[in-house]
């Protein structure tokens, strides 16, 4: 793995860490839920109303308690994953509640979609999971909807996924399924199978919803991505160290709710913070300011020893154009070489998480091969990758086109991309096709040829069992 480029210096994280304790002691975080609460009273710190303020020295005891790393289970086991300990993990985007087609139009997404890029993350040799709430389905009921999307992921993939955290209830749905899947609550709770994603409320709050989801997560030793999304100008502090001090404040104290619960429950320090755009008041992601508060992020994590979730291939544009290439190969490349872990929207996201497209997907798609080609470095281990043999007999003035150790090594240390063109401009010229239409018809490809991996029919039976039971209970 490369070595990891530092935005911040050492005394610079010392800064920052004792202003989030600052702010956790003196101004506190409000926590809307009161199982929450009665928790942080039992754990001796002051509580006054929903607010509680966050002793330095707890804090710091409570973060030592999550670990490094953790292992993510997948139903087959050759798509397992460490989250940590230098890996980057890809996965798609996550909450968009629109579709924005070739043709420049947007619908809203639905469950076909839903199915779609689950089925795109599962064909990726670049993505590494299928993510969490890759759309918004809104033509499934809301109290049903949680039960659709992890039934997509566990039947379209055999790859790790993410389950709800919207609420306590919801949170243990996800939970209950992913264990039948594997074969039983005991055995998740040995081998996390499951993670989420909870969000504060910037500035300084968590609502009912996500502390439900973070209690029942924890309860059960399933991984959480912690994150706060700090809009510098806007929900936050238009300076970048003030800013992340506040994002700092918020995932410490979500962490050190998670270990009061349940001691050594897996955790990932997530940012999402960002600038507004001050010209319109607008979130923005496709920026440098996103790219450094990812940076920074991946060196606070490792500060604290546990693992970072950043980065992404963000966009503001509204279509696949050269913005949305740009921007999203700057913020991506940024999170994957600064050493961030577990890297939500990868792929497919357009105009601030409000929008995934299809072709948007592969265009990001083509750029986290190339990334991870990069991250993969140069291999000086043998004789064989040295080369000296080869170029001794090739020798001055020849060629290395027709020699056996090029045949035998070019497929394995050159990129081979599956969407950019590299043709002559006369053969290019020939089809005419733009990136946008190459990427359209790459994805219907992709859909057209894809087979789902084989789920045992038992453990089919009793997660459509299970869903069949929670329906009727939540649709009255």
């Amino acid at each position: 793995m490369l070595p990891k480029f530092d935005v911040l210096t050492d005394e610079q994280i010392n800064k920052i860490h004792k202003n989030s304790m600052r702010i956790l002691k003196e101004i506190g975080i409000e926590f809307s839920y009161d199982p929450v609460i009665e928790i942080f009273k039992k754990h001796g710190q002051r509580v006054e109303g929903h607010r509680v303020f966050l002793e330095p020295d707890f804090v710091e005891e409570m973060v030592e308690k999550a670990p490094a790393q953790f292992t993510l289970h997948a139903r087959n086991p050759e798509h397992n994953l460490v989250c940590g300990d230098g890996n980057t993990i890809y996965m798609p985007g996550y909450g968009a509640p629109f579709i924005y087609d070739a043709d420049g139009g947007k619908r809203d997404a639905t469950m076909a979609d839903y199915d779609n890029f689950v089925k795109l993350a599962g064909a990726s040799k670049n993505i590494h999971m299928t993510g969490g709430t890759v759309v918004e389905p809104t033509d499934v009921p809301d109290d049903i909807r949680h039960l659709k999307m992890a039934y997509s992921h566990i039947t379209n993939s055999d790859k790790c996924f993410m389950g709800s955290s919207s609420g306590y209830e919801f949170a243990r749905d996800s939970i209950e399924m992913t264990a039948i899947l594997h074969g039983g609550l005991d055995v998740i709770k040995e081998k996390p199978a499951l993670i989420c994603l909870i969000n504060s409320v910037t500035p300084l709050k968590y609502d009912d919803r996500m502390l439900g989801g973070l209690m029942a997560y924890a309860e059960t030793g399933q991984p959480m991505v912690i994150a706060s999304l700090v809009m510098a100008g806007s929900t936050g502090p238009a300076t970048m160290a003030g800013a992340l001090s506040l994002q700092n404040a918020e995932v410490l104290a979500g962490i050190t709710l998670a270990q009061c619960i349940n001691p050594g429950t897996p955790v990932v320090y997530g940012s999402t913070s960002t600038a507004s755009d001050m010209s319109t008041g607008s979130l923005s992601i496709g920026n440098p300011e996103n790219a450094l508060f990812a940076s920074a992020s991946a060196q606070l994590s490792r500060f604290y020893g546990v693992p970072c979730r950043g980065g992404g291939g963000l966009s503001d544009a509204k279509t696949v154009d050269a913005q949305a290439g740009y921007e999203s190969m700057m913020v991506l490349f940024a999170a994957s070489t600064t050493g961030v872990n577990f890297v939500l929207h990868t792929a497919g996201i357009l105009q601030y998480y409000m929008a995934m497209s299809y072709e948007k997907f592969m265009v990001d798609d083509e750029i986290a091969g190339m990334v991870l080609r990069y991250l993969k470095g140069f291999d000086c281990d043998s004789d064989e990758k040295m080369a000296f043999d080869v170029i001794k007999t090739v020798g001055p003035g020849g060629h290395f086109l027709t020699q056996k150790h090029t045949r035998k090594n070019f497929k394995t240390e050159f990129f081979r991309p599956a969407l950019s063109d590299r043709q002559s401009f006369d053969a290019w010229a020939k089809d005419g096709l733009d990136t946008n239409q190459r990427a359209k018809a790459r994805w219907q490809e992709v859909l057209a040829n894809y087979t789902a991996p084989e789920l045992d029919a038992d453990v089919k039976a009793k997660i459509e069992a299970f869903i069949e039971k929670r329906t009727k209970e939540l649709i009255k």
